[in-house]
C-alpha cells in the first residue's frame, strides 16, 4: 500500500500529503480576492444536479491509503469534444485540476503568455518531488455543473519544455500514475487561484514560468490565467462546497462512499444546519490547542492521508519502522484538540491514532485513525474528514456563513 505523511522515506513511501500545496500555493495569495464578477450564489432560477460521487479506495495504482477520488469530465472550451476522467485525487489543501498529461485524449488550446509563449506550472512538495507541466484551457464538469474555459495543467507532458532547476533541484518526479497514485489532482480549496494576486506582480515563488522552447523562466501571471479552483468559476453553486463521508470503524475499511456537495446555503442540501464557521487566514491556517499550546499555521486538508501533529518524542509515542513518519504506538492514543478560527470561533475535535502498520496489515485503504508527525503543526487530513460534514467557503464568496475564506463542521 503507497502511504502519504509530511516526509519521505528512503523507501519511497510517499510521506508528503497534498497539503504542502496549500503551504507553498496558498501562501502566495494576499487575501484581497481576485476581482472577478463571477456571482457568489446561483444565477439561474433552476437548480441543477449539485451532487458529484467521490470514493476512497487504494486508486489506479491499487495502493493509495485515504485518499478520496472523483471523475472529472473535460472537454475542449465550448465544444462537445469532451473525456471524463476517473480516479482524480479530490485536494482542499491546493488549487487547480492538474492531469497526468498521458490520460488526456482530447485536444486542448494552449495557455499562452502575452508573447505567446506557452505557459508552465511547478508544485514542490515538503519532500523535495514536484509537479511540472504546461497550461491549457478546458471547460470542467462535475454533476450537474459547468465551469467555462478554465486553465488545467498537464502533469508529465513529454512534448514540454524540460523542467526548470528551480523546480527540479534534485527532487523526484511525481507526473506519473506509478508515483502520484491518481490520474490526476482536483485542488478545491478555500481560494480562489493558486496563488491570486502576488503572482500577478511577482515572479517569487517561482509557480509560473514562460517557455519558448526547451528553456523556460519565471513570469508573472495575470489572474486569469492562473490554475483556478473550477467550483468558483461554476455560474451557480460557486460559494463553496460540503464534502461528506460516512463514519467507519477502528479497523478501517477496503473502499468508503461519499459526496461533494457544491454550494453552500445554495439548495436544500447544501445548508449549514449548525455548522460552526472557522474563518482561515490569507495562507488557509488557523489555530489549533492542545496541552495549553497553540499551535497557529494548523489546516485541514483532505490530500494529507494523515492527522499529522507535532512528533513522538513530545506526545511519547513510536513512530513507525516500516513507515516512519507515521506513528505506530503501542496501543490506540486518544486525543483532544481546540480549534479556533480567525473569527475567534472555537471548538472541540477528538481523534484517535492507532499503530499505522497493523492498520496497513489489514489490506484496507480507509482508515480514521491514522496519525503521524509534522513538526510545529496540526495537520487534519482525510481521518478528519469521516463521519462530519466539512465545508469548504471560498475566498470572497458569500456564504450565509460569511464571505470564505473558511471552514465549517
Amino acid at each position: 500500500m503507497r502511504s502519504r505523511a509530511i516526509r519521505v522515506s528512503s523507501s519511497r513511501w510517499r510521506l508528503v500529503a497534498l497539503s504542502a500545496l496549500l503551504l507553498l500555493l496558498a501562501g502566495c495569495d494576499d487575501g484581497g480576492g481576485s476581482g472577478s464578477t463571477i456571482a457568489s450564489g446561483p444565477s439561474t432560477p433552476t437548480p441543477v444536479n449539485n451532487t458529484q460521487a467521490i470514493q476512497v479506495n487504494p486508486g489506479p495504482a491499487n495502493e493509495d491509503i485515504d485518499v478520496a477520488f472523483t471523475s472529472v469530465t473535460i472537454c475542449a472550451p465550448g465544444t462537445a469534444t469532451c473525456q471524463t476522467i476517473p480516479n482524480i485525487e479530490i485536494d482542499t489543501g491546493s488549487i487547480g485540476l492538474r492531469l497526468i498529461a498521458s490520460q488526456v485524449t482530447i485536444s486542448l488550446p494552449q495557455v499562452s503568455d502575452g508573447t505567446g509563449n506557452r505557459l508552465g506550472n511547478c508544485t514542490v512538495f515538503a519532500d523535495n518531488s514536484y509537479l511540472w507541466g504546461p497550461l491549457s484551457m478546458a471547460d470542467v464538469h462535475m454533476a450537474g455543473e459547468k465551469a467555462s474555459g478554465v486553465p488545467i495543467q498537464l502533469l508529465g507532458d513529454a512534448s514540454f519544455a524540460s523542467v526548470p532547476n528551480s523546480c527540479n533541484s534534485g527532487g523526484t518526479d511525481d507526473d506519473s500514475i506509478a508515483v502520484l497514485g491518481a490520474n490526476g489532482i482536483l485542488g478545491i480549496g478555500l481560494f480562489r487561484q493558486d496563488c491570486g494576486p502576488s503572482c500577478v506582480t511577482s515572479t517569487s515563488p517561482n509557480l509560473y514560468f514562460s517557455c519558448p522552447g526547451a528553456n523556460c523562466t519565471g513570469t508573472t501571471v495575470p489572474l486569469a490565467s492562473q490554475l483556478q479552483n473550477p467550483v468558483w468559476m461554476f455560474p451557480q453553486d460557486n460559494n463553496g462546497f460540503l464534502m461528506t463521508l460516512p463514519a467507519i470503524g477502528a479497523t478501517g475499511q477496503a473502499s468508503v462512499s461519499g459526496s461533494l456537495i457544491f454550494g453552500i446555503g445554495t439548495q436544500s442540501n447544501n445548508a449549514l444546519n449548525g455548522a460552526q464557521v472557522y474563518t482561515a487566514d490569507n495562507t488557509g491556517a488557523f489555530s489549533v490547542t492542545f496541552n495549553g499550546t497553540v499551535y497557529s499555521g494548523s489546516f485541514i486538508d483532505s490530500g494529507s492521508n494523515g492527522i499529522f501533529f507535532l512528533d513522538g518524542q513530545t506526545l511519547g509515542i513510536s513512530e513507525c519502522t516500516d513507515n516512519p513518519g507515521f506513528y505506530c504506538p503501542n496501543a490506540t492514543q486518544s486525543y483532544s484538540v481546540i480549534t479556533t478560527g480567525t473569527n475567534g470561533a472555537a471548538g472541540t475535535v477528538a481523534f484517535n491514532v492507532a499503530n499505522a502498520d497493523t492498520l496497513f496489515a489489514t489490506g484496507n485503504s480507509a482508515f480514521n485513525n491514522l496519525g503521524g508527525s509534522n513538526g510545529q503543526s496540526f495537520d487534519l487530513g482525510l481521518p478528519f474528514f469521516f463521519g462530519r460534514n466539512v465545508f469548504i467557503g471560498i475566498e470572497g464568496q458569500t456564504t450565509p456563513g460569511g464571505t470564505g475564506p473558511y471552514w465549517a463542521y
